[in-house]
């Protein structure tokens, strides 16, 4: 009976849905929402800030160039520090402390519970995301300031590969059931909004990477008639 009770007791004590998802030893979060909210807006808002006046300080910078270096930053950085640290801290509903990143998923997963749950599917998404993608977003930027002959291919990439893992993410919620979100609120404030930008930007990027490359070609081919 006291195992049984311990069972139902670690159901009935986290926010999530299913309300029988297992989290045995979940701590509740220590902060509000809207200080987690603000604590990532804000310090997204000084690193795009910052980086949007160092670059604007270089006359070899476009505003193009200046939009997609601070872009590149923000989702490295949010690659590699939060989704990273999410890969490698299964168990972060159980911290007792205040410590801001697991604020963070104790937060979201009452949008999508599968982060919680540690849905096999979602951390591999995730994992790749902060391993491979993350570095790479920050090497864009470094492409993008040098004016390396690679990075509208990088570019392209990394957009792709954004753009694929965020319809994985979206499909196996869809085929799994969709219900993992603990209200209407929260179902789109966090599962679909919080993720709307890596749709939407990646997308642009993909248009214009293509567009430039396709301009590429066609001075080439003009080039080469010339030739002959």
């Amino acid at each position: 009976m006291e195992a049984g009770g311990e069972t139902l007791q670690s159901y009935q004590s986290h926010p999530y849905v299913p309300k029988d998802l297992d989290l045995p030893g979940f701590v509740p979060g220590f902060l509000s929402q809207s200080t987690i909210l603000g604590v990532y807006g804000l310090s997204s808002l000084l690193v795009v800030s910052l980086v949007w006046f160092l670059t604007g300080r270089l006359s070899k910078f476009q505003k193009i160039d200046r939009l997609l270096v601070c872009w590149w930053l923000f989702t490295g950085l949010t690659h590699m520090i939060l989704e990273g640290y999410f890969v490698f801290s299964p168990e972060f509903f159980k911290e007792k402390t205040s410590c801001y990143l697991a604020e963070v998923w104790k937060e979201y997963s009452k949008g999508d519970s599968r982060y919680a749950a540690r849905d096999s599917g979602v951390v591999a998404v995730e994992g790749i995301t902060a391993v491979l993608e993350g570095p790479a977003c920050l090497l864009a930027v470094y492409a993008i300031a040098a004016g390396k002959s690679y990075s509208i291919i990088l570019q392209l990439v990394i957009s792709l590969g954004q753009l694929y893992g965020t319809a994985v993410y979206f499909i196996t919620s869809y085929l799994e059931g969709d219900h993992f979100a603990a209200s209407l609120y929260y179902y789109y404030a966090y599962y679909i909004v919080a993720n709307a930008s890596w749709v939407v930007i990646p997308t642009l990027i993909i248009i214009r990477c293509w567009k430039k490359i396709c301009a590429a070609f066609r001075v080439q081919d003009k080039s080469k008639a010339k030739i002959r």
